[in-house]
């Protein structure tokens, strides 16, 4: 239970973070209609404190400024509220889905299975579509997610916004990655967020590679100032490259001028989103098989003589990912039959043929043939009547 709350902290804090943000801009949206209003209130007074008499038709003015203010007022709270409830909404359809961790007692006190596998596939699909979107499938995550019908408990929305962004940068603009910042503009100062940085400084250097030495310089007199107290070491270095020519052999002027910069800028634009929303860079599918993995992974996994057919990890797709991951940790160990996947125990008695090769009781008449010939699964080497002997370990 608990491996499976810190794995599902991103599932109610993507949400939060959404919720906090509207939160935090409604109230800067109404803080300044509200201000509107007092000036008009103000206005109005100061027209009625006057020495001489304001005109009926001067008040009537005055009075249609406030009701239109407040009018303006109502209307932008009405639409705040409403965005604030559409994303409590999904915080509360997420939480329902999270307490089918817990699964429904019957009358008869029994577990309910039916209800725990389908939350089980549910979570599976989840899962499986937002490891889609980090690996930037998008149409077959949007597919999975139909079919599924579990798009209201996703975040697609949130990688859709990443993928137009990602997109530009692609096709090597820096607009939409710019309002992006500008968006989230004190929540990216907050987790001291380089990103606007880093895009200035490619807008710099491609006005460079244009040749438009002029309107660089105006650039970065407009927005390298920003950055002087924290970035002056790199904002001297690309400062340097309007004293070489475009296509220069310097190695510290290629090292800007590569196009590959920009596929920089694509990871590092992902990397910022998810600390924006307090995502890992491991999506909860990746870290959940690598879980499994690593349970199962032993040093026999990756031995050519004792591969067993029924664990994932001896698998050859499993077995690669698995290389690098820590080995489990047995307390006590279980002996299985490669041929058959069982336990060897006293229902199933470990039995030994003469070249050596241990296989469990009920694996000898599968690999034995009616006249009496047994055949080593792992050697290939045929016996014809042969001792078989008991093994016992202590």
């Amino acid at each position: 239970m608990s491996e499976i709350k810190a794995l599902e902290h991103a599932t109610l804090k993507v949400p939060y973070e959404i919720l906090n943000k509207r939160f935090r801009s409604a109230q800067k949206i109404i803080d300044r209609e509200v201000d509107q209003v007092m000036n008009v209130s103000r206005q109005v007074e100061k027209a009625l404190e006057a020495e001489e008499p304001p005109m009926l038709s001067e008040v009537t003015k005055l009075m249609g400024n406030v009701a239109q203010k407040l009018q303006v007022l109502k209307r932008k709270a009405d639409e705040s509220i409403t965005d604030e409830l559409s994303v409590t909404q999904i915080c509360k359809r997420k939480l329902e889905h999270l307490k089918g961790i817990m699964p429904q007692i019957r009358s008869t006190g029994e577990v309910s299975q039916g209800s725990v596998d389908q939350w089980k596939r549910i979570r599976l699909d989840r899962l499986v579509i937002e490891h889609l979107l980090r690996m930037g499938y998008y149409e077959t995550a949007e597919e999975l997610a139909a079919r599924s019908d579990v798009r209201h408990l996703t975040n697609l929305d949130i990688f859709q916004t990443s993928r137009e962004v990602e997109d530009d940068l692609a096709n090597h603009s820096t607009t939409k990655c710019v309002l992006w910042c500008i968006d989230n503009k004190s929540k990216l100062r907050k987790i001291n967020s380089t990103i606007e940085f880093s895009l200035r400084v490619q807008e710099f250097i491609e006005l460079v590679r244009q040749n438009q030495r002029f309107e660089a310089v105006k650039h970065s007199r407009r927005y390298f100032p920003a950055y002087e107290k924290t970035q002056l070491n790199e904002i001297c270095h690309v400062m340097a490259l309007l004293a070489y020519p475009a296509d220069t052999e310097m190695d510290h002027c290629k090292k800007y001028m590569d196009p590959k910069r920009w596929e920089q800028l694509v990871l590092d634009f992902r990397h910022e989103n998810y600390r924006l929303f307090q995502l890992s860079n491991t999506s909860v599918f990746s870290a959940a098989v690598q879980a499994g993995l690593s349970a199962l992974k032993t040093p026999q996994c990756y031995s050519q003589t004792c591969r067993n057919l029924n664990c994932p990890v001896c698998q050859e797709d499993f077995n690669r990912i698995a290389l690098k991951l820590p080995y489990s940790h047995c307390v006590q160990s279980r002996l299985i039959c490669r041929v058959t996947g069982l336990p060897l125990n006293e229902h199933n008695q470990p039995m030994m043929l003469p070249n050596g090769q241990i296989f469990g009781q009920q694996a000898l008449r599968k690999i034995t043939k009616e006249d009496g010939t047994t055949t080593c699964p792992v050697t290939n080497v045929k016996f014809t009547k042969p001792k078989i002997e008991k093994v016992f370990i202590m």
